[in-house]
């Protein structure tokens, strides 16, 4: 990608704190006929006088609505589009479906590992593959060959900004995928003054990665923010920002560049801790006739995928999902066919089915990393509930993050008057705020919500302190 010039990724640090409005004094239960003038006057304050909100609040039980703000609009949802991905996945694979990973033999003491998108492959699992390769007796390998052909099309979606394809949460994905195809960072501040100390998480890649340090050790009382890139012609990785002397150390992901080659470097270091020397290690595009199956390792169950997915919001994940939809049609497989524009039809394909609106949503990639995603509250209010009634019900609910427990709103709702019992999914990109789940509400009935905030030019954390000062609204709900 010769004439590129070097995008930074730029990840603000400030630690998440408590949501303003939940300090402050909360009034009584409130009826649901004040519930709308209530979140109007959160949503129509001066400084979102240029943002867009879109709101749906149901009950869980009906459609019937409590309030709607521009409910069947398009909005971009960030990774509230994960919810559609992943609902679709579990209505069409269940469960307990898992991602085999393949080693067979071929001629000339070549073997072929044929990799299906796995997103779970570390260290564990070369060394299994390894291990069971030496039980069947292989004391040496002259070619071994990476299939990679089983996801088609481009490895990063063409709608990703540059930024984002730099960046670990915007991975290449491929078949043969390991350690979620990014390289991890340590970052830890020293004395004051002096640059942050870039560590490699994996200790040899040092040597392979030219490193361009402009960080620094700032004071108590000043910001903290990263900026990390990469180059995509020459191996070299760029740093700068801040970082409190004193502080904790803080991670950072770049994206592999071959992701494939990546992983049969690591599979040939796994083959010769067993005792096994490689001759020659190279991948294959297309896919081959393959013999006998000598080892295997599979991926946790779809639930712990989904759980990983919606949970800890990754994206990798959610890209495999989707291309597994693609795989799964039930129609014959087009040579060259892009497998993630496969599985987008199938996505919709599958929550038709379920009875979400197909028009309600378009999707242009599965993790919500995509500007051009685009998708009504109404609609991701609908999947929300129609999963509730689902065989998935309790597997698609508990993939959330909990407030003030877990996931992305571990640190959310956690210094509240009352306890919000809230499960729901989070997405940020500049811009835009969205919150979409389930909340238990002590004196009214569980209700079903999605709050979108777009094209705002305000700072994540106050989008997140007032959609939070609705949730907390809805939590004061009783029945009058």
């Amino acid at each position: 990608m010769q004439g590129i010039a070097l995008s930074l990724l730029v990840l603000i640090l400030g630690r998440p704190s408590a949501v303003a409005a939940q300090t402050s004094a909360v009034a009584g239960d409130i009826c649901p006929g004040e519930l709308g003038a209530q979140v109007d006057a959160i949503a129509n304050r001066p400084e979102f006088s240029r943002s867009r909100w879109g709101i749906l609040i149901q009950p869980l039980s009906s459609t019937t609505t409590l309030y709607s703000r521009d409910s069947q609009k398009y909005f971009i949802p960030a990774s509230n589009a994960k919810l559609l991905t992943t609902a679709a996945a579990l209505q069409k694979l269940g469960a307990d479906f898992r991602i085999k990973t393949s080693v067979y033999s071929g001629e000339n003491g070549s073997l072929y590992v044929a990799g299906r998108g796995d997103p779970s492959i570390a260290e564990a699992q070369l060394k299994s593959l390894a291990q069971q390769l030496k039980q069947r007796g292989i004391s040496q390998v002259n070619q071994l060959i990476g299939d990679d052909s089983y996801f088609q099309g481009s490895a990063v979606n063409p709608n990703w900004e540059w930024e984002d394809a730099q960046a670990g949460y915007g991975a290449p994905i491929n078949s043969l995928i390991f350690n979620q195809n990014a390289i991890n960072l340590l970052l830890s501040p020293q004395a004051l003054g002096q640059p942050l100390k870039v560590t490699f998480a994996e200790a040899k890649l040092a040597n392979q990665w030219q490193l361009q340090n402009n960080s620094v050790t700032v004071a108590q009382n000043e910001p903290e923010f990263i900026e990390v890139g990469r180059e995509f012609d020459r191996p070299i990785i760029r740093v700068s920002g801040q970082l409190k002397v004193g502080g904790e150390p803080e991670s950072a992901y770049v994206a592999v560049v071959n992701p494939a080659n990546n992983f049969l470097q690591y599979f040939q270091q796994a083959l010769a801790t067993e005792g096994i020397p490689v001759k020659q290690a190279l991948v294959a595009s297309a896919a081959r006739n393959l013999n006998q199956e000598l080892a295997t390792v599979k991926s946790p169950p779809l639930a712990e995928l989904v759980r990983e997915t919606n949970r800890e919001s990754n994206n990798l994940y959610a890209e495999v999902l989707l291309r597994l939809l693609g795989k799964v049609t039930g129609k014959m497989p087009v040579p060259q066919e892009n497998t993630g524009e496969s599985g987008l039809k199938e996505l919709k394909t599958v929550l038709t089915q379920l009875g979400v609106n197909p028009n309600s949503y378009i999707l242009a990639d599965g993790s919500g990393l995509s500007r051009h995603n685009l998708i009504t509250p109404e609609a991701l209010v609908e999947t929300l509930r129609l999963m509730a009634n689902s065989p998935a019900a309790s597997i698609y609910r508990q993939s959330l993050s909990i407030a003030g427990e877990s996931g992305t709103l571990k640190n959310r709702f956690n210094i509240t008057p009352n306890r919000v019992i809230l499960q729901a999914k989070t997405g940020t990109m500049s811009g835009v705020s969205a919150l979409s789940g389930y909340i238990e509400v002590p004196n009214y009935e569980p209700l079903v919500f999605s709050i979108i905030v777009n094209q705002s030019d305000l700072s994540t954390a106050k989008m997140r302190s007032a959609t939070d000062e609705i949730v907390l609204l809805l939590n004061r709900l009783r029945r009058c």
